[in-house]
C-alpha cells in the first residue's frame, strides 16, 4: 500500500468497498427463500427484489459510458425499478444484479488516477470523479443496509450474523491483532472478508 499514490489507494479502496457491498448483500438474501425474497413488511416498503431492482437500474444508467454520458441515461425508467411486475422471479432478479454489478466494476477498474478529477454529470449537475464515486457508494450502502435489514428480520433466530457477533468485539479485535502479526507481507482483505472468516471460524467453533 505504501507505494501507491493517494489517487491510485483512493481508487483500489474504492473498488474493495463496491466488492465488500456486493459480498454483504449476497450474504444477507442468500439466506433467505423466494417467498421471503419478494415479501414487503407493509404497502409502504420496500421487498429485497425492489431493493435490487432499483439497485441495478441506476448501476446500469449511472456507469454505462460513464465518463461521457449523463449518469441519467434517456431509456431509464427509474419508477418501474420500484414495482414488480407478475411472474418475475428471483432467477431474474439475480442475473439483473449480477449484469449491474458488472457495470460498475467495468467502469471502475478503467479509471485512471488522472480521470478522478474530470468532469462528469448526474441529472444535469457536474461532479467530479471522486464525487460520483462517493455518491454511488453511499447509495449502495444505503440499499444493502435495507436488504441485511430485511433478511435479518426475516431469518430471526436463524439468521447467520454477517458482522461481528454480539459480544464478540474484543475477540474479533485478538482475531485481527493476531492475524496482523502473522501475516505481515499478505494482502490486505476487504473489511466484510475479514468479518466473515471470523463470523464463519464462531459459526464452526
Amino acid at each position: 500500500m505504501s507505494d501507491q499514490s493517494p489517487t491510485q489507494h483512493y481508487l483500489a479502496d474504492a473498488i474493495r468497498t463496491f466488492r465488500d457491498y456486493k459480498k454483504l448483500g449476497e450474504g444477507a438474501f442468500g439466506q433467505i427463500n423466494d417467498e421471503d425474497f419478494f415479501r414487503t413488511l407493509d404497502k409502504e416498503s420496500n421487498s429485497i427484489a425492489v431493493n435490487i431492482k432499483h439497485m441495478a437500474g441506476n448501476m446500469l444508467s449511472r456507469w454505462t459510458d460513464f465518463l461521457t454520458t449523463d449518469g441519467e441515461k434517456p431509456e431509464r425508467d427509474r419508477d418501474m425499478e420500484f414495482e414488480m411486475l407478475p411472474g418475475t422471479t428471483r432467477a431474474d432478479m439475480l442475473a439483473y444484479w449480477e449484469q449491474g454489478w458488472k457495470c460498475v466494476f467495468a467502469a471502475v477498474e478503467s479509471l485512471q488516477p488522472e480521470d478522478l478529477m474530470r468532469t462528469v454529470r448526474i441529472r444535469g449537475q457536474d461532479h467530479t470523479v471522486i464525487q460520483a464515486i462517493n455518491r454511488q457508494l453511499a447509495h449502495y450502502a444505503y440499499h444493502v443496509g435495507q436488504i441485511v435489514f430485511l433478511a435479518k428480520h426475516f431469518k430471526s433466530s436463524e439468521w447467520q450474523s454477517l458482522s461481528v457477533p454480539r459480544k464478540k468485539s474484543a475477540e474479533f479485535n485478538a482475531y485481527l491483532e493476531k492475524k496482523a502479526k502473522e501475516s505481515k507481507s499478505a494482502p490486505m482483505k476487504g473489511r466484510f472478508e475479514e468479518v466473515m472468516d471470523f463470523a464463519n471460524k464462531n459459526h464452526e467453533a
